[in-house]
Order: structure tokens, then C-alpha cells, then sequence
């Protein structure tokens, strides 16, 4: 390869990378709660193109793609967290999409990426667990003033099973991941193939 083919390569890499990280977040203005969950929590589908990304350029371009998303966002809407809620969800997004990205590039067959994406969903709702009891939940029961009782209370109005930090988590925040690794998954699964030729070209 010559230095100027490595140059285009890069470019359109790049290129690439920056068109799916401003779709990513486009669509993280279009979010919406589920039935299970506080309204705090809310679905959006920017993960999307990041897992297209991933799979079509690998793990590191997802990792871009994810940041930039993170990026434009502060820069547009700013933090309402003091950067911690968009620490954590580049965080929970990456450990999303790397694990998914990592095993279907090995082979890249509908099979390693069904495994992969589970693998994802799996790594995701794991580290959104970590995150949310031990940073996100008392810092949104800090900054917004409210008493982590509080909190629970708004999950045990739609879960009732919900006691404590512990329940909330694994009755509101695993059940949260899981509908949303399984969507985007679905979604992934539906039109990679339509848009990996674009996406190689």
C-alpha cells in the first residue's frame, strides 16, 4: 500500500467515523422510557451506529465513534451531571459495542456476530450494574437533592419487588440493558447487511 493509498484509507476512516458519530447523536434525541423503569432512564438507539461501525472498521473505530458521540453532545446540550452521566455512558456504550466488535471480527460470520452482540449485551448490563450503584444513583440522589429513598420509591411504584439500591438495580437496571441490547442487536442484525457495502466502500 503507498502513502497516498494509507492517506485516502485514513481519510475515509475518518470520514466515515464522523458521519456515524453525528447520526449517533442525532438519535440520542430521540429517546424514550420503558414501562419497567424510572423515566430517567431513557432508550435511545446511538449505540446503533456505533455497532455498525465497530463491526464494519473494528473495535477501535466503535470506541471513536462512541466518543465523538459523547463529544458533540456536551458540546451541544452541555451536562447536567457534571460530566459523570456521560463518563458512564461512554463507559456502559463501549463495553457494549468492543466485545461484540472483537468477536465477530475474528470471523466475521452471522453466527460469531449473534455471539458477539450477546457478549455485548452481556459485558453492557454488567458494567451499567456497577455503574449505577456505586456512581450514577447516588450521584443523581446528590445533584438533583433528592434522598436515594426517594429513588427506590419511583421504581417500586412500577416494580413493587423493589426494596432497596440492590432491587432497583436488578429489577430496573438489568432488565433496562438486556431490552436495550437485545433492540439494537435486532436492529443490527436487520440492516448491517444492506449498509456494510457503503460502509467498505
Amino acid at each position: 500500500m503507498t502513502a497516498m493509498s494509507k492517506s485516502v484509507f485514513s481519510t475515509r476512516s475518518i470520514a466515515k467515523c464522523a458521519i456515524l458519530s453525528a447520526i449517533a447523536f442525532i438519535l440520542m434525541f430521540f429517546d424514550f422510557p420503558l414501562p419497567f423503569a424510572p423515566s430517567f432512564y431513557q432508550l435511545d438507539f446511538s449505540e446503533l451506529p456505533v455497532m455498525l461501525g465497530a463491526f464494519a472498521m473494528g473495535p477501535l473505530a466503535g470506541v471513536v465513534i462512541e466518543a465523538v458521540k459523547i463529544i458533540l453532545n456536551l458540546l451541544f446540550s452541555g451536562s447536567d451531571t457534571a460530566y459523570v452521566g456521560e463518563f458512564a455512558n461512554f463507559i456502559i456504550g463501549v463495553a457494549f459495542v468492543v466485545p461484540a466488535a472483537m468477536i465477530y471480527a475474528r470471523h466475521k460470520t452471522k453466527k460469531n456476530a449473534i455471539i458477539g452482540m450477546i457478549a455485548g449485551t452481556v459485558c453492557m448490563t454488567l458494567i451499567g450494574c456497577l455503574f449505577n450503584y456505586y456512581i450514577l444513583l447516588p450521584m443523581y440522589s446528590t445533584l438533583y437533592n433528592l434522598p436515594m429513598d426517594a429513588i427506590i420509591g419511583m421504581g417500586q411504584a412500577l416494580i413493587p419487588v423493589i426494596k432497596d439500591t440492590f432491587t432497583f438495580v436488578c429489577f430496573a437496571v438489568v432488565p433496562f440493558n438486556v431490552v436495550k441490547g437485545i433492540v439494537i442487536s435486532i436492529i443490527t442484525m436487520l440492516v448491517y447487511k444492506h449498509i456494510s457495502p457503503l460502509l467498505h466502500r
